[in-house]
């Protein structure tokens, strides 16, 4: 079982994501902001990071940007997983340090697969 964290606002969304990812055996920590996803992260080892592009306070490029920045969370896999859907979000949020993204609406099963996949690129896995 893997330890997923959920880093977003919409809280139909995290109910969603929550249920699919149990469902593979997951578990899933949830924030519903950057900052307190940072905050989770400093008491927290998690296996995989599911991560909204727009929240409030930090956005999640920013996010994205200070795990890419600190050896401790660096090698930690990123789903970007966001409503923005244009060319420049999708590679920008690539381009930053993401190993994955997904654009909403989404299919739950999909982003179940990926996040999957992901964990079982990890060395541990």
């Amino acid at each position: 079982m893997a330890r997923v964290l959920l880093i977003d606002d919409d809280d139909l969304l995290v109910e969603l994501v929550r249920y699919t990812l149990e469902a593979h055996g997951h578990e899933v920590l949830t924030a519903p902001d950057g900052t307190r996803g940072l905050a989770l992260l400093d008491r927290e080892g998690v296996d995989v990071i599911v991560l909204d592009g727009i929240l409030p306070g930090l956005d999640g490029l920013e996010v994205l940007k200070r795990l890419r920045s600190e050896p401790r969370t660096a090698g930690i896999p990123v789903l970007m997983l966001s409503a923005r859907r244009e060319d420049r979000d999708v590679l920008g949020g690539l381009s930053m340090g993401a190993d994955d993204y997904l654009t909403k609406p989404f299919i739950p099963e999909e982003l179940a697969i990926r996040v999957d996949r992901m964990l079982a690129r990890q060395p541990s896995a």
